[in-house]
């Protein structure tokens, strides 16, 4: 019964004149998880993104943290179960599947 109460991401791309950082923040809450996504370009203006998903959107959720686990588990049971699919949350914070 694991499950994932927070997670935070980030990423930066270092450009000469125009570094780009993107941050998303996933919280888990008695209704369901928040996911909100930040964008800066620049020296412009932070760009924010919140996105809201329900207990029932997210039943069998896999996060990033848990698909590595399970990339993992899989590798060394040199198997990978047929149809095996998992609601997960993409890069731009909005929900996706997962397929192994």
């Amino acid at each position: 019964q694991l499950e994932t109460l927070e997670q935070e991401e980030q990423e930066r791309l270092e450009l000469r004149t125009h570094p780009v950082e993107k941050r998303t923040h996933i919280v888990s809450h008695q209704h369901g998880m928040t996911v909100t996504r930040t964008l800066q370009e620049g020296e412009a203006e932070p760009q924010c993104w919140t996105f809201s998903y329900s207990q029932d959107e997210l039943r069998g959720l896999l996060p990033e943290g848990a698909s590595l686990l399970l990339l993992r588990v899989l590798a060394c049971r040199w198997a990978v179960p047929p149809g095996l699919i998992f609601p997960a949350i993409n890069n731009e914070g909005h929900l996706c599947t997962s397929s192994y």
